[in-house]
């Protein structure tokens, strides 16, 4: 009979930029979780976030920039903590859709994103 398989996806106090996570909200904590799902060739606008958030590529490649033009690929099967405070955006330069997981911690009501668009997408 199988057995139950348990595997760690990521262990880490840091966001793939090597930025500390900032603390936890003490009152009024709101776990939010998101399906984001990106055609091949399309690129999420520019943006930062205010809470502390991760996730799970469970399809395809995502390409994470942020606005000095440091990358990080996440690939199928990888998961990843974001940056907090810094504007980024996601692109998906591959020939599959990439859908993306994100879990958000946040004290109820705070925005988990908040968009840039006076700044051009390449």
């Amino acid at each position: 009979m199988d057995e139950v398989k348990i595997t760690e996806l990521l262990r880490t106090t840091q966001s793939w930029d090597g930025a500390q996570i900032p603390p936890f909200p003490r009152e009024n904590a709101e776990i939010i979780s998101i399906r984001y799902e990106f055609p091949p060739g399309k690129k999420l606008g520019w943006h930062h976030h205010n809470v502390i958030n991760f996730g799970y590529v469970q399809q395809g490649e995502l390409t994470i920039i942020d606005i000095h033009g440091n990358a990080k690929v996440v690939h199928q099967g990888e998961a990843l903590v974001e940056m907090v405070g810094t504007i980024h955006h996601g692109e998906n330069n591959g020939s599959e859709k990439v859908i993306l997981v994100m879990f958000y911690v946040a004290e109820k009501g705070t925005p988990i994103s908040v968009q840039h668009p006076d700044i051009p997408l390449y």
